[in-house]
């Protein structure tokens, strides 16, 4: 279960450092109240319409209509996560270090073998209490 919820916390920790840093831009276009066009990746698409050709130039005209809106919302994502170690204050800069010393302290080798009672003699048997109570394992 412990391995489970770190996995859990690791992965929702790198979709928030995913999604802190990326940026986009949502487009949108309005021809009055009605949404036309919507884009996330590319440049939304005008609603124009073609102007009757004039007769002495020869040539289309494109017309804007007044009521269309364009909507842009851009999101900016953050450039740099990574913070120098001069830009701290003299207190953080002496809990980062003495923070890191004790973590790195906490695993310190222990001895293998270990045994805290070896240099102890066992105590002294006076009577044997299973032959006196007449209780024995069969």
């Amino acid at each position: 279960m412990k391995e489970i919820l770190h996995q859990i916390g690791s992965v929702s920790m790198a979709f928030m450092v995913l999604l802190s840093t990326m940026s986009f831009t949502v487009g949108m276009h309005y021809c009055g109240d009605q949404l036309v066009d919507f884009s996330l990746f590319e440049a939304v698409d005008n609603c124009a319409m073609k102007a009757p050709a004039s007769k002495s130039s020869g040539e289309c005209a494109l017309m804007k209509m007044d009521c269309c809106t364009d909507v842009e919302i851009v999101m900016e994502g953050q450039d740099d996560l990574k913070i120098s170690f001069d830009q701290l204050t003299f207190e953080h800069q002496a809990f980062i270090t003495t923070f890191v010393y004790s973590y790195i302290n906490l695993f310190e080798g222990l001895d293998e073998n270990n045994i805290p009672f070896k240099e102890y003699a066992p105590p002294p048997l006076i009577r044997d209490v299973q032959v006196l109570d007449q209780t024995f394992l069969i």
